[in-house]
């Protein structure tokens, strides 16, 4: 899948500059120019180690550098935001009231109508766009307001952005849940090395897991099942926003959302997993991070979150230690235009490569170690995707014996590589101003191959032997 040559990493916590309408991007990364100002990272805080915040990146220009607040005031008709030293100093998102001030006194100039978008903050760390349908007084904090959900048509106008912003590895914060984690590649400048000294490229976040799976009832004890693996991220957040659109009232004349990346996993199921757990996904890993994509002095939050998961479907028969990796990228999102509506948008290229493979007995088993996405704007989830590598056993036998009563089993066996890219598009949209009456699936992107297969004998329990790789 092609790049975008024009992305390069930024380690800063909120970024980056994208166009607007009236610029053009030029050069290299960070060399473009506008009237409003030079293209500059607006760089932020990192949080401790294992937790930080996030950074995105872009060539092209940005009116500021410094905007972390713009409003665009009803008093000046249509849509045209501008640069604010507001600040949001409490927001209760269960009833949309706020308190604002202006930075430099108690007090703010907002009035009914007015369109404030906010960069993350402690009392909206997702970000925030909403319109004034109240000013309800002074406090000593600032003005409260009562608010309203706002679109960005009402902010950006007849604005008009396409970009591709990659993720800072060095701005995600992951957190570990029961398995045991261990996560490379957060120090955002050159090659980081993982477990076993594993090269991490730059751009990219690897999640190692190992865990034990329930075993099989029964089962030997040298048959204790576990997983092990790793997953490797390099995402990128695309958004595009054409609001020049004469005659369509809030609607745009395009826009899309989308998150796409490269995509590295490797991992190892040992043992005779239980059929007891079958269909259950085991999270292990969340992540989470914000990007502030400047349009002209407009933020705009794209909220990023995944949850790294494995699963194992058994029938409780097969004793397996079977290794997967996989490799490739993939592109998923919504994509928006007046005629067509929404419609979505899936692709993926990957490849699974056997490690190594060993069976005993016959039955199946199928072990996923995957990652589910969400992504949306200012702490509303507009697509979901799910991208699951997978690898799957199927082993068959048949009995043999004599007369004097030796024989044992033909095992013949195969390990299959696969994956599915699936998602949907959510059905409010409604920051875009195009909302849809239900949610809609994004279509599935399936591959699979043959990875390896053996024949061999199993015979009773004296002095079992295991199928030969072929």
């Amino acid at each position: 899948m092609p790049k975008n040559p024009r992305n390069a990493l930024i380690p800063a916590l909120v970024v980056t500059a994208l166009l607007v309408t009236g610029c053009s991007a030029a050069g290299a990364a960070g060399t473009g120019a506008a009237a409003g100002g030079g293209a500059e990272p607006v760089a932020g805080t990192v949080a401790p180690s294992s937790s930080a915040k996030k950074a995105g990146t872009s060539t092209a220009v940005t009116a500021s550098k410094t905007t972390s607040a713009a409003v665009a005031h009803a008093a000046d008709g249509e849509p045209s935001a501008k640069k604010s030293s507001l600040k949001v100093t409490s927001y209760d998102d269960s009833n949309g009231r706020a308190v604002v001030s202006d930075g430099t006194s108690s007090r703010s100039a907002v009035a009914v109508g007015d369109v404030v978008a906010s960069a993350p903050v402690p009392s909206a760390p997702e970000g925030l766009l909403v319109k004034v349908t109240r000013v309800l007084g002074e406090t000593d904090k600032g003005t409260k307001v009562d608010t309203e959900p706002a679109t960005l048509h009402e902010l950006l106008g007849s604005s008009k952005v396409n970009e591709t912003a990659s993720v800072d590895p060095s701005g995600i914060e992951v957190k570990g849940l029961d398995a045991d984690v261990e996560v490379s590649g957060k120090k955002g400048s050159g090659a980081t090395f993982g477990p076993g000294g594993a090269k991490v490229p730059l751009g990219s976040l690897r999640v190692d897991v190992s865990d034990s799976v329930q075993t099989a009832d029964g089962a030997s004890s040298s048959a204790k099942a576990s997983i092990k693996g790793y997953v490797q991220l390099a995402p990128e957040i695309e958004f595009a926003y054409d609001g020049d659109a004469p005659g369509s009232g809030d609607n745009p004349d395009s826009a899309y959302l989308g998150l796409s990346g490269d995509w590295t996993s490797q991992w190892e199921l040992d043992g005779q997993a239980s059929a007891a757990q079958k269909g259950t996904r085991v999270p292990f890993a969340e992540l989470h991070t914000d990007v502030v994509i400047y349009v002209g002095p407009v933020p705009v939050v794209v909220n990023l979150g995944y949850v790294l998961y494995y699963q194992v479907d058994a029938d409780g028969k097969v004793s397996v230690k079977v290794s997967q990796s996989a490799k490739g990228d993939f592109k998923a999102g919504g994509s928006y235009s007046r005629t067509k509506g929404w419609t979505p948008v899936n692709e993926a290229d990957m490849t699974a490569t056997p490690v190594k493979s060993s069976v005993t007995a016959a039955g199946n088993v199928k072990a996923t170690l995957g990652a589910e996405a969400s992504v949306g704007l200012y702490g509303a989830v507009d697509l979901t995707v799910d991208v699951a590598p997978y690898a799957r056993v199927s082993a068959t036998g048949r009995g043999t014996g004599t007369s004097a009563g030796s024989g044992g089993a033909v095992v013949a066996w195969a390990v299959f590589g696969g994956y599915d890219v699936t998602g949907t598009l959510n059905a409010h949209l409604s920051v875009f101003s195009t909302p849809i009456d239900k949610s809609i699936r994004l279509f599935t992107v399936h591959g699979e191959k043959k990875l390896d297969e053996g024949t061999g004998t199993l015979t009773p329990p004296k002095n079992p032997a295991l199928p030969a790789r072929r």
